[in-house]
C-alpha cells in the first residue's frame, strides 16, 4: 500500500511539500519502530511515580492499572486504525482536522506540543538531579544544558539517529523490566536463595485487597492513567518508517500484551512480594524496594541508572514528537510558515523551536518554580486525557468516512465499533470527573480546561478567518 499524504484531504488542499521541495525522510527501520513501540510504554513514571499509587490503593493498584490499561488499549486501537489508514507525522491532529474541522486539528496538535515540551523540561530536571546525586560538586543547570544540547543535536541529524538512540534506550528498559519480573516471579514462588514464598499474605493482609476503600482506588486509578502518557509517539514515528502501515499495525496489535506484562505484571509482583504499606515503597521507590528486599547488590544505583535511561529516552522522544507535530501543524497553515523548511529530511527549525521551548521551561522552573512553572505543569496535567478525547471523537467520525470512501484502508479496525469507542469516550469523561475529587488534580483539570478552551477558540477564529478569505 502506498503512503497516503497527511494533508491530501479534498476539503483542505494544503500541500505537504516543504519549502525547497524536500519531504520528511523515511529513515526509521522496522527494528527501530518495533523497539520504540515496545519500550515506549516503559517511562520514568512507572519506575518512580507508581509508589504513590500503591500507597493510596494498596494491592488494588493492580486493578487500577488493569482498568486504565484497558482504556489505553482502546485509545491505541482507535489511533492505530486511523494511523494505518493515513500515516502522518501529525497523527491524530491531522485526523481531527479532516474528521471534525481545522479548529480541532489546531487545538489537539498544539495541546500535544505544549504537553511534550513541558515534559522535556520535567525530564531534563529529573535527569539532572540524578547526575547531581552522583557528582555533588556539579550544578544542576550544567547537566540540563548538556542533555538539551545532546538530544537537540540528535534530533537535528538524520531521523535514523533518533531511531538508534531510542532503540538502545528501549532495549535497556525492556531488559531491566524483564529481569525485574523474572526475579519477582522467582521470589513469589520461593525459588530465589534466601527467600520464602509470600503466598497471598501481602495481597489480602494489612487491611485487605482494597485497604483504603474506593477513595484510595480512585487515587491509584488517576496515578496509573497518567503513567501511560506518551504512547502516541509510535504513530508519529511510523510516518517516517520504511513501512508505515505495517509498522503502526504491528505496534498497535502488540499493545495489549505489552501493557499487561510491563504495567499490570510488575504491579502484581511488587504488591505480592512486599506489603503495600512498606515505607520503602515511597522512600526508595517500588522497584528499588523490591530489589533491596531480595538482597540484590547495589539495587538503588542500578535503578537510578534505569530511571536515568527512562528520563533521557522520554526527552529524546518528546523532542522528536514535538518537532514532528509542530511541523505538521505549520505545513497545514496552523503555525508560523517560516518553520516549515525541511533540510536533509529533518524539520530542523521545529526541532530547534521545540527544544528552545523545553529549555525555556527549565529556566522557568529555576526562576519561578512555585508560580509560572507550576502553572505550566497544571495546564498540561490533564492534557493526555484531552488528546484521548479528541482521538475518540475523531475515530467515531473518520471510521464512517473510511467505510464510505476507502474501506480498503481499514487495515487495523477498532474492536466492536462503535460500541467500544463510546465505552472509551465514557471512560475518559469518567476519569476527568474523578479528577474533581482531589484538590491537586482538580486544579490541574481547571488549568487544562482553560488551555483547551483557549486553543479551541483560537482555532475556531482562525478557521472562520480562513473561510472568509476564500
Amino acid at each position: 500500500m502506498t503512503r497516503t499524504s497527511a494533508t491530501s484531504a479534498p476539503e483542505r488542499a494544503v500541500s505537504d511539500q516543504a519549502p525547497g521541495g524536500t519531504d520528511l525522510s523515511h529513515g526509521l527501520k522496522q527494528r527501530h519502530l518495533s523497539m520504540i513501540a515496545l519500550g515506549g510504554v516503559i517511562g520514568a513514571g512507572l519506575f518512580v511515580g507508581s509508589g504513590a499509587g500503591i500507597a493510596a490503593a494498596g494491592p488494588a493498584i493492580v486493578l487500577a492499572y488493569a482498568v486504565s490499561g484497558l482504556l489505553v488499549m482502546l485509545v491505541m486501537r482507535m489511533l492505530g486504525e486511523m494511523a494505518a489508514a493515513n500515516p502522518a507525522s501529525g497523527t491524530f491532529s491531522v485526523h481531527a482536522e479532516k474528521a471534525i474541522g481545522p479548529w480541532a486539528g489546531f487545538a489537539a496538535g498544539w495541546m500535544f506540543w505544549v504537553e511534550l515540551c513541558v515534559g522535556i523540561a520535567v525530564e531534563a530536571i529529573g535527569a539532572a538531579h540524578i547526575m547531581q546525586s552522583w557528582f555533588p560538586s556539579t550544578a544542576s543547570w550544567m547537566w540540563v544544558l548538556i542533555f538539551m544540547a545532546v538530544f537537540c543535536g540528535t534530533n537535528l541529524a538524520a531521523v535514523s539517529n533518533f531511531g538508534e538512540f531510542e532503540f538502545w534506550f528501549a532495549a535497556l528498559k525492556v531488559a531491566a523490566i524483564g529481569v525485574f519480573l523474572i526475579l519477582g516471579v522467582l521470589a513469589i514462588f520461593g525459588a530465589l536463595p534466601g527467600t520464602e514464598a509470600p503466598g497471598s499474605d501481602n495481597l489480602t493482609g494489612h487491611g485487605g485487597f482494597v485497604p483504603n476503600g474506593a477513595n484510595g482506588l480512585v487515587v491509584g486509578l488517576l496515578a496509573s492513567v497518567f503513567a501511560y502518557g506518551g504512547l502516541e509517539t509510535v504513530t508519529i514515528a511510523a510516518a517516517e518508517s520504511e513501512h508505515p502501515v505495517k509498522g503502526v499495525a504491528q505496534a498497535v496489535r502488540t499493545a495489549m500484551w505489552r501493557i499487561a506484562l510491563f504495567y499490570v505484571g510488575s504491579m502484581l509482583v511488587i504488591v505480592t512480594v512486599l506489603p503495600w504499606n512498606d515505607k520503602a515503597l515511597l522512600t526508595d521507590g517500588p522497584y528499588v524496594a523490591v530489589l533491596k528486599h531480595l538482597d540484590i547488590p547495589a539495587a538503588g544505583q542500578i535503578m537510578n541508572v534505569i530511571v536515568l535511561v527512562a528520563l533521557l529516552s522520554a526527552m529524546n522522544a518528546n523532542i522528536y514528537g514535538a518537532s514532528r507535530m509542530s511541523h505538521s501543524l505549520v505545513m497545514r497553515g496552523e503555525g508560523p510558515r517560516f518553520l516549515a523548511k525541511v533540510t536533509g529530511g529533518v524539520p530542523r527549525l521545529t526541532v530547534i523551536a521545540s527544544s528552545a521551548f523545553g529549555f525555556f521551561a527549565v529556566l522557568l522552573s529555576y526562576w519561578w518554580p512555585d508560580t509560572v512553572f507550576k502553572w505550566l505543569l497544571y495546564m498540561t496535567g490533564a492534557a493526555v486525557l484531552v488528546v484521548w478525547g479528541f482521538i475518540a471523537v475523531t475515530q467515531l467520525r473518520m471510521r464512517r468516512q473510511l467505510e464510505r470512501s476507502a474501506p480498503e484502508k481499514l487495515v487495523v479496525k477498532m474492536w466492536l465499533f462503535p460500541g467500544l469507542t463510546w465505552v472509551a469516550l465514557a471512560g475518559i469523561v469518567a476519569v476527568l470527573s474523578l479528577m474533581l475529587r482531589e484538590e491537586d488534580t482538580r486544579i490541574q483539570l481547571y488549568f487544562t480546561a482553560g488551555l483547551t478552551g483557549a486553543l479551541c477558540l483560537i482555532g475556531y477564529v482562525r478557521q472562520r478567518v480562513t473561510a472568509a478569505k476564500q
